[in-house]
């Protein structure tokens, strides 16, 4: 198995974990005195990573199957593993809403690798639109030098054809005085035979 194909099956495990991780972090975002925030956004920014990587590896429609897979069972993994060890997790917080706020948690970075699978789709879309409007200005200008072709085409058949019929006419009035030279030579020998046997006759 090449390392093409390791890398794009460990993309969809590696958001997994990112996701099971955010877990063990504290409940409060922006509580800048220790850095949470920060340490959130680095998270969010490799799950949109993830996302980014999954929508280049298995494409729009499987990897956003694969991403809305990866979250559901992370956040029931999670939610067993809050109800086994609720002592760890806010024990000043009833468990429902315990469970509320960590599947959030997991669905918002869920939801950043739709992002970042988003942002690389626009992109493809984008880059193919370019390729698309290349290929159309390419055919533009074929079309063009085609029709340009076709007309000089069917100038130097109209320029023949016209040669042609000029032959053909030319031809067809000298058969038409051959014809005329014969029969009029014909009538003057049917002329000078009769005349022969007229003194003969005498």
């Amino acid at each position: 198995m090449n390392t093409k194909k390791i890398s794009a099956y460990l993309t969809p495990v590696l958001l997994a974990f990112l996701i099971f991780s955010s877990n063990f972090l504290s409940a409060d975002l922006f509580n800048f005195g220790d850095n949470n925030f920060a340490v959130w956004f680095v998270l969010s920014l490799f799950c949109f990573a993830c996302g980014w990587l999954i929508e280049k590896y298995f494409g729009w429609q499987f990897g956003g199957k694969l991403v809305f897979a990866v979250t559901i069972a992370t956040s029931f993994f999670s939610l067993i593993f809050i109800i086994f060890f609720k002592e760890y997790f806010s024990a000043d917080n009833p468990v429902a809403e315990n469970l509320i706020l960590f599947s959030l948690r997991n669905v918002m970075l869920g939801a950043m690798g739709f992002f970042g699978m988003s942002v690389a789709e626009v992109f493809i879309i984008q880059k193919a639109k370019v390729i698309a409007e290349e290929k159309l200005k390419l055919l533009e200008e074929h079309r063009i030098d085609a029709k340009k072709e076709a007309e000089t085409l069917l100038r130097e058949a109209q320029v023949k054809a016209k040669s042609i019929i000029q032959d053909a006419e030319l031809n067809s009035k000298n058969i038409i005085l051959k014809k005329e030279r014969i029969e009029k030579e014909l009538r003057e020998f049917i002329q000078i035979e009769k005349e022969l046997l007229k003194k003969y006759e005498e």
